[in-house]
């Protein structure tokens, strides 16, 4: 009793919500049984929880959420940002991404375990996909306003759904890297951004909805 004299109750946001989950994840090596128990364990009223949070799902698609804007965060404070090309842009959210991604493996590969599904299923990935989606999206509509020919424009749709698709096969293959400092994931972003926007940048349009719909069947197992 005598060393909570004094103390003061540490404020409860999203960010430390997030973070005593995931500690409890890796330390307890399994997600809590009931977000009464949680919160309990924790020290926090149950009430709390659940101003930011409506479930444990709810919880980690957060996770990714914040994985996502921390990236775009990293990024929009380098000042030559603005002045890259789209592909430049696209591949320099990747690689911020993916080390975003490293600094937390433990965390991404216990739940990427705990999903036994395939990735483009996991329900903890559908916030994530929609930031993804939308930051490409932007991307082609930014390139867009730079073409007069409606022949040469990007499809968003199909840009977007690619780009996805891509984050789903450069998460995999992160998942399994076992090269120092996940070297081999770089050279993977790399290559198939350069693949993907090659594609785009010379392919006429009615090759690219082809190219989308086999990308569409051809999602990650």
């Amino acid at each position: 009793m005598t060393a909570k004299t004094g103390t003061t109750k540490k404020k409860l946001d999203e960010d430390r919500l997030i973070s005593l989950y995931t500690d409890y994840v890796l330390e307890e090596e399994k997600t809590p049984g009931t977000v009464y128990k949680f919160c309990k364990e924790n020290k926090i009223d149950e009430q709390e929880f659940y101003q930011f949070f409506g479930s444990f799902e709810g919880l980690e698609k957060g996770i990714w959420s914040r994985f996502y804007d921390h990236a775009l965060n990293v990024i929009g404070k380098s000042p030559e940002y603005e002045s890259f090309s789209n592909r430049e842009k696209m591949l320099t959210f990747f690689y911020t991404f993916f080390e975003i991604l490293t600094a937390n493996r433990s965390y991404v590969l216990f739940t990427l375990k705990k999903g036994e599904m395939p990735l483009k299923n996991l329900e903890q990935l559908k916030g994530l996909r929609k930031k993804v989606k939308s930051f490409a999206a932007n991307l082609v509509r930014e390139g867009n306003q730079e073409k007069s020919v409606n022949v040469i424009r990007q499809s968003e749709a199909v840009f977007s759904e690619g780009a996805w698709i891509q984050l789903l096969f450069l998460l995999r293959f992160w998942k399994d890297d076992n090269s120092p400092g996940f070297e081999s994931t770089d050279v993977a972003i790399e290559k198939s951004v350069n693949t993907i926007f090659d594609v785009f940048d010379s392919t006429p349009l009615d090759r690219i909805v082809d190219f989308g719909k086999f990308l569409w069947k051809e999602k990650m197992a």
